[in-house]
């Protein structure tokens, strides 16, 4: 992992100084909430729906287990005993008391966490895979490159007021898990002539018009990645639209313009901008690279994994959900569900912070991931630890094997928590989960991934779930809209409208249907909902959803 040096720590030290003067003159009134809107959103704090809210970064999703106890402090000491994990591998805080933010920000400081840039129009914190440095399947660990770039982005004066907030997400595998193509710039790794490079795609996001973005760059050298995102992020500030937040997104330049146009423009700038790096972010890289270097992975027997999993049928069905293959013999990567039945998804309580922060100093090399799935991976234990890590998992309320299925849903916080939010996200997602808890269906469904929005800003990222459910206020009552076939990976696409909405009394019997619906055209056990739905088309799936429609065409 990265430390921080004396001039991180005394940058933050300067940083959180300023801020908590700012606070003192909010209070006192010497400052209006207009004019401290700027300055709080530059360290991460909003005003929500009921309270002020501040949001953490977690770079690229890493944490060691000293920052995940100081996360879980911060739960405990200034908020209501729990955190929120989100979609960008943040943590969220809900409750805090406004004249508590500037020590809340001191105590993350003392463990190399911040807020900077997790709101605002700037560049957001920078995602990865979760799984980085544990798959077999990667060319790279992308953290070390994903570090570089927040590093370069923090306070870049050129981008800290552009028009609109900027999203980058790297991956170094073949299958994508950071949704790349949802993004405002994606990267992923590749190689060429043995080289070490990036496809660069840009032009990505949801929202209230969603787009897979594009790439304007096959393959780009390392040494010309800075200068090369310098020159995206310039053409997006000079041209980008200003008139209309809604249309503020380079999303939407690149779709007005074209990707052609976009990419001249980007290759016209380009050398300029190479010309002004010496090469020092080269050596920077270098020394990323060094501190991302694998841990030791030990050789030990698996024997008592193997027991486990062949005698105890609760350890074997939470294995088989929840444990994802590794590059080093004898391990496992553990994803620990977040999605209890019937509970908020995303939220851990300071118990459990320090539970998962224990497990990972003690099997986990010292190691965790946020997944911007919200939840949390230990990315390297032995499968000989695994009984155990287990064991303690059940006593904690942890261990749900669930992963990838119906009840591991994405939810944002809906019309529960935020200002924006026109429907409740967190009560759906719950009742979905507790039904299909109920009908013991979700094992046998198997892959499906439920992405719910309570606006049309889609922080839920329902675009891009196999089911997504957008909340929607129709003449003030709550109404669900359904997508169908979303994809947020390597074949990244928008799901396509099904029909006609939903109340909140009506959504979950409805997704039962159209589940149900797909368990009776699956022409196989094998054969996943995504990969029904690609075959079949819609219409069968819809004819699930509206029978009443099936009905009237009789």
């Amino acid at each position: 992992m990265y430390q921080y040096t004396d001039f991180d720590r005394d940058f933050l030290a300067e940083r959180n100084a300023q801020f908590r003067a700012q606070v003192e003159r909010r209070i006192d009134g010497s400052l209006t909430e207009d004019e401290f809107k700027p300055l709080r959103l530059m360290n991460g704090v909003y005003l929500q729906l009921h309270a002020y809210m501040l949001r953490v970064a977690i770079p690229y999703g890493t944490l060691n287990s000293a920052q995940m106890r100081q996360l879980a402090l911060l739960a405990e000491k200034w908020d209501k005993g729990y955190g929120h994990f989100t979609t960008r591998q943040n943590i969220q805080y809900n409750w805090p008391q406004l004249r508590d933010i500037p020590d809340m920000l001191d105590a993350l400081a003392e463990v190399g966490l911040h807020a900077i840039q997790t709101s605002g129009n700037t560049i957001r914190n920078v995602t990865a895979d979760h799984f980085a440095g544990a798959v077999g399947d990667e060319i790279a660990d992308p953290r070390p490159v994903a570090e570089l770039i927040r590093q370069w982005s923090t306070d870049h004066p050129e981008f800290q007021f552009l028009g609109r907030k900027f999203k980058i997400a790297v991956t170094g595998a073949e299958h994508d898990r950071a949704v790349t193509r949802a993004h405002d710039i994606g990267l992923r790794m590749v190689r060429r002539n043995g080289q070490p490079g990036y496809e660069v795609i840009v032009g990505g996001g949801l929202g209230r018009t969603p787009m897979i973005g594009k790439v304007i760059r096959e393959f780009l050298s390392q040494e010309d990645l800075l200068p090369y995102l310098e020159s995206v992020l310039a053409v997006y500030n000079q041209l980008g639209r200003r008139d209309n937040k809604y249309k503020a997104r380079i999303k939407i330049t690149v779709h007005e313009n074209g990707i052609e146009k976009i990419r001249e423009l980007v290759e016209a700038e380009f050398p300029a901008r190479r010309a002004r790096f010496s090469g020092i972010d080269q050596v920077l890289l270098a020394k990323f690279e060094a501190a991302f270097a694998n841990p030791d992975f030990r050789t030990a027997s698996t024997d008592v994994y193997d027991v486990a999993h062949g005698s105890d049928p609760v350890f074997r069905a939470w294995a088989d959900t929840n444990l994802f293959a590794h590059k080093a013999p004898g391990y496992a990567i553990v994803s620990i569900s977040l999605k209890a039945h019937g509970k908020t998804p995303g939220d851990a309580t300071a118990e459990q912070m320090r539970v998962m922060a224990d497990l990972a100093e003690q099997y986990g090399h010292d190691e965790l991931r946020i997944s911007h799935e919200q939840n949390v991976i230990l990315p390297h234990v032995h499968k000989s630890d695994l009984p155990a890590l287990h064991a303690t998992l059940k006593k904690h309320g942890l261990a749900t094997a669930n992963i990838g299925l119906i009840s591991d849903i994405i939810a944002c916080p809906g019309m529960d928590y935020c200002a924006l939010a026109t429907a409740r996200s967190i009560p759906i997602a719950q009742e979905i989960a507790t039904r299909f808890d109920e009908l013991k269906l979700e094992h046998d469904v198997g892959p499906l991934k439920i992405k719910i929005s309570g606006c049309i800003n889609a922080c839920g990222h329902h675009h891009v779930g196999h089911i997504g459910i957008l909340g929607l206020d129709r003449a003030g009552v709550e109404n669900y809209q359904i997508t169908l076939g979303g994809d947020g990976t390597e074949d990244a696409t928008i799901g396509e409208r099904a029909g006609p909405g939903f109340s909140a009394d009506e959504i979950v019997p409805a997704i039962e249907r159209l589940v149900l619906g797909y368990l009776d055209l699956r022409d196989s056990r094998e054969e996943t909902f995504l990969d029904a739905y690609r075959r079949l088309g819609a219409a069968p799936f819809k004819a699930a959803l509206y029978p009443e429609a099936r009905a009237d065409a009789a």
